[in-house]
């Protein structure tokens, strides 16, 4: 399963590459590639590419609604007992499944291949370590630091998230609710060499914030614990001003130190009402019930996959 957003120029090619290797691992399979509303001219490439190739199912979105958006169509329309996902940048070579396979094979229900060396820039690379930080508090399991896009799972796990409607998805979250038997593999993970990277630092911050609020309440947590933390120093400030008062008879002077205070405080109280608010926003969306995808509908493509 790819998810795919402007990438007409990797797709054919890691098609022809999935198309070698996937026969000598199985005898039956398919590949669902989700366009997630393109820029480019990969929708094209795809209806192309659907009419030559029988294995090859095609589904397109109506808008951008995001990677795992995207991930989580494909997963409920996959049709075999293995489900396997791979980005669109041939950054995830196909010829490393046969590792995963092998150690998904040991008894495991998801398994990741997580790059044996990051070949990002500086910045990319600390987003992604705060994503799976987030991941590590969220789903609480050993590899949460190893997570990447590349898995292999059973798609039976689909039915602990067959009836989840929201804006906000992360397949791992979702595929922790119904299993805790994961485990990771290191795979190389070639420089791209075609196209820019979709996922930017802005991107992959806000899919962390999203998860971390969306999934968890560890944000509220830490609220409330520099709520009692400032209230604990708020509690020794005022036994030191009241001692000041009834051992010198005189009171703390200065105008700095009472705007600090202040200052200090009232950032605390703002910090979580913004972290309140966030939930509520959530909420907000979820009462809304905004769909994670829609699909367009055509008539043209023997291969594409209508409805929504």
């Amino acid at each position: 399963m790819v998810p795919v957003y402007n990438s007409e120029h990797t797709i054919p090619l890691l098609l022809e590459r999935l198309g070698i290797v996937l026969p000598t691992l199985t005898q039956k399979f398919e590949v669902i590639l989700v366009n997630d509303a393109s820029r480019d001219n990969s929708g094209e490439v795809l209806r192309r590419l659907s009419r030559t190739l029988t294995w090859a199912r095609t589904i397109h979105l109506t808008r951008n609604y995001g990677q795992h958006n995207a991930l989580l169509c494909g997963i409920r329309a996959a049709r075999f007992d293995t489900t396997v996902t791979l980005d669109d940048d041939l950054q995830n070579p196909p010829e490393e499944l046969a590792k995963l396979l092998h150690v998904f094979r040991s008894g495991y229900d998801v398994v990741y291949g997580f790059p044996e060396k990051e070949t990002h820039g500086l910045l990319r690379n600390l987003a992604s370590r705060v994503t799976k930080t987030a991941f590590r508090h969220v789903m609480d399991i050993e590899v949460a630091s190893r997570i990447s896009s590349y898995r292999v799972f059973r798609t039976h796990l689909r039915d602990a998230f067959a009836d989840y409607r929201g804006a906000f998805v992360s397949i791992d979250v979702l595929l922790g609710w119904g299993t805790s038997r994961f485990a990771a593999t290191p795979v190389s993970n070639p420089a791209r060499t075609l196209g820019q990277t979709n996922y930017t630092l802005k991107k992959l911050v806000a899919h962390a914030m999203n998860m971390m609020t969306g999934f968890s309440t560890l944000p509220l947590q830490i609220a409330s614990l520099l709520g009692f933390t400032f209230a604990f120093l708020g509690g020794i400030l005022l036994v030191y001003v009241l001692g000041r008062y009834w051992l010198s008879g005189g009171s703390v002077p200065g105008f700095p130190f009472l705007a600090s205070i202040v200052v200090m405080f009232s950032g605390v109280q703002l910090f979580s009402l913004g972290i309140i608010g966030e939930y509520l926003a959530r909420m907000h969306f979820r009462l809304m019930d905004r769909p994670s995808y829609t699909t367009l509908r055509y008539t043209e493509d023997s291969n594409d996959t209508f409805g929504s």
